[in-house]
């Protein structure tokens, strides 16, 4: 079964949350690389989202 516009939407609100919520906790110098790769997985399942989307 396919996933729906709907939920594709939904998914992305959530992940667009988690990228607010891992650019607040980061610090202004010395990012651990850890917490910039998940932050840049998560960008990249956004725009991955977003371009399902707008097909």
């Amino acid at each position: 079964m396919g996933t729906t516009v709907e939920e594709m939407k939904s998914r992305l609100r959530r992940i667009e949350e988690k990228i607010r919520d891992y650019k607040e906790q980061m610090p202004a110098h010395s990012v651990k690389p850890m917490m910039m790769q998940r932050l840049l997985e998560l960008e990249d399942e956004r725009d991955a989202l977003l371009a399902k989307i707008t097909k």
